[in-house]
């Protein structure tokens, strides 16, 4: 049996050239969100994602809300269109977790705790989290960012009781 040398340098050059682009991808460093309020609210703000030493920085700056803390999750489904914002789905859960707060041994991905707003509705958040990424299987670009009415009390299965959806926007890589 004679084999064509020509059509299996082709055939090879075809395989490798897939790898070769792929090599020279480079994973994304960071990623935004930008907030807007559900319906009958008027919450807006941003959500940075930066990829540092020791995990993924996150920055929130919020406004519209009522003084006090509000439920702050990575929901499933990079999807905002629904007047409430449930088309956004539950919280993102790759690992099948019990909900629990940002430092918790056992916790959603996507549990970041309460953003807490100033006397004027005003919150800032940030910090440096080692279990959400912006890479893999288990990314969280495309999902979408969810603030909630109330307060997360970081225990309560499967939500943390943190109320209805007052803002939603999607994780968009940088």
């Amino acid at each position: 049996m004679l084999i064509d040398l020509s059509k299996c340098c082709l055939i090879a050059m075809a395989c490798a050239v897939p790898f070769f682009l792929s090599a020279n991808v480079e994973a994304p460093t960071s990623a935004i969100v930008e907030l807007n309020p559900t319906k009958g609210n008027h919450v807006a703000g941003t959500v940075v994602f930066t990829q540092v030493a020791g995990g993924v920085e996150i920055e929130a700056n919020v406004t519209g809300l009522t003084p006090g803390k509000h439920g702050f999750h990575v929901h499933e489904h990079g999807d905002c269109s629904a007047h409430d914002a449930s088309s956004a789905g539950g919280h993102f859960n790759p690992t099948k977790k019990k909900h629990g707060g940002p430092d918790s041994p056992e916790r959603h991905v996507g549990d970041f705790g309460n953003l807490v707003a100033d006397k004027n509705g005003v919150a800032h958040y940030k910090r440096v989290d080692t279990v959400i990424s912006l890479t893999g299987p288990d990314s969280i670009i495309g999902k979408s960012i969810v603030v909630h009415a109330d307060e997360d009390d970081l225990t309560t299965q499967p939500t943390g009781n943190s109320g209805a959806r007052i803002a939603c926007g999607v994780i968009e890589e940088q």
